[in-house]
């Protein structure tokens, strides 16, 4: 009998962990906090604009056009955000068995910002982020780059890192505030430490201004771009506005006993950020009398 109940209690142990185990293998791995449009995933050869909430998954390529910013939510709690002008291909992204975070990033061109607050510095994780030619191995740290067209830069802001650039001898950095340069071509520069306005000028370029007409998760305003009594009114109107980077939706609605079909951009966090992406799109790819609403 007590070997019945001690295979029974090591069965519901084992059913236990593997639950544990596949909830976490089918928990997202990357999430869309924020984003400041025009941008894209391209993903299995389509092209999707990005949206507050979207799941990014391994081998997806994101891209970000002009006056963009991206704010991604990694699985162990980091965050990375992205410039203008953009690309990042997420190359390898999961939890592993023993639950180390692992990630694999490459940022092709623009400029990036990887961060770990202060309750995901305890988490285990294995990061590495390659700057076009630069490859850094973070171990928990605040850090900031940019693929640039003549050279990568990488700034060590908190943490220690260690970069790479092909048979270049690898450089640890472990001083706060001190940037690598490899200009193409070139021999890497050596390490010094950063101009706190240069520093102000490089976060900027990562980070999403107020005002900017930025979904977020959670946002409860939207802009109606356009309104009509059947699909075919407002599919050209629809079309556009993602092809163009915009994340819009075909949302069908009553109105005095009849159906009404909206293309709408909802996840706007205020009516000011509404307003501005509003402004931002009025005029073009066919939106003609935008609206904001609640």
């Amino acid at each position: 009998m007590k070997r019945l109940i001690l295979l029974v209690a090591a069965a519901a142990t084992i059913a236990v962990a593997t639950a544990a185990d596949a909830q976490q293998r089918s928990a997202p791995q990357a999430v869309v906090e924020a984003v400041q449009m025009p941008a894209w995933v391209e993903r299995d050869g389509l092209r999707l604009p990005l949206a507050p909430g979207m799941r990014l998954q391994a081998n997806d390529q994101l891209r970000t056009g002009a006056n963009a910013r991206l704010l991604l939510k990694l699985a162990e709690g980091s965050v990375v955000k992205i410039g203008e002008n953009a690309q990042l291909r997420l190359t390898a992204l999961q939890t592993r068995k023993d639950g180390v975070f692992a990630a694999a990033m490459n940022v092709v061109q623009g400029a990036f910002r990887f961060t770990t607050d202060v309750l995901a510095k305890a988490r285990r994780r294995d990061v590495n982020i390659t700057v076009a030619t630069v490859t850094a191995g973070i171990r928990g740290t605040d850090l900031w780059g940019k693929a640039a067209a003549d050279r990568d830069i990488v700034c060590l802001i908190e943490g220690r890192i260690e970069v790479s650039r092909g048979t270049d001898p690898t450089i640890t950095m472990d001083q706060p505030l001190s940037f690598y340069i490899a200009p193409r071509g070139q021999p890497p520069l050596p390490v010094q430490p950063v101009n706190p306005e240069q520093l102000k000028q490089w976060a900027a370029e990562t980070e999403i201004a107020d005002g900017r007409g930025a979904a977020r998760r959670g946002g409860r305003w939207k802009v109606v771009l356009a309104s009509g009594e059947s699909e075919n009114e407002v599919l050209k109107v629809y079309q556009d506005v993602r092809a163009a980077g915009y994340a819009a939706e075909l949302q069908p609605r009553k109105e005095q006993g009849r159906r009404v079909y909206d293309v709408r951009i909802a996840g706007l966090p205020s009516r000011a950020e509404a307003e501005a992406l509003m402004a931002a799109l009025s005029g073009r790819y066919g939106v003609a009398s935008p609206r904001v609403t609640q």
